[in-house]
């Protein structure tokens, strides 16, 4: 209901240009929004969340990074996600997390290169 209601568009702008703590209530919602629900992350991918999510895993706070490698997760269970998050830059980020992120976030990252 959320997606046909229009809800990741405006989320993705929040992940970009809100305080710290908007952007990590953003990725989580987007995160929530995507698990098991295949018509959100076609909305999510067309909303262009990719780019900025691979963004918030580099510069973001500790919650934020995790949030939002899980939602990359969510999403890279269909290929084709996949290589939109690579097309992104997202693997380097990724591995970085793998490597040098708080727990939650190095086990949200592996999953979204699984």
């Amino acid at each position: 209901a959320l997606a046909t209601a229009g809800a990741p568009p405006p989320l993705v702008v929040l992940v970009t240009s809100g305080t710290d703590v908007v952007k990590e209530n953003a990725a989580a919602a987007l995160m929530t929004l995507a698990v098991n629900n295949d018509g959100v992350k076609v909305a999510i991918v067309d909303a262009a969340a990719i780019p900025p999510l691979v963004l918030l895993i580099e510069s973001g706070t500790t919650g934020a990074k995790e949030k939002a490698a899980a939602t990359l997760r969510n999403l890279a269970v269909h290929n084709s996600n996949k290589v939109l998050i690579a097309k992104a830059g997202g693997i380097p980020p990724l591995v970085n997390l793998v490597r040098r992120g708080a727990s939650g976030a190095k086990e949200q990252a592996a999953a979204a290169l699984w």
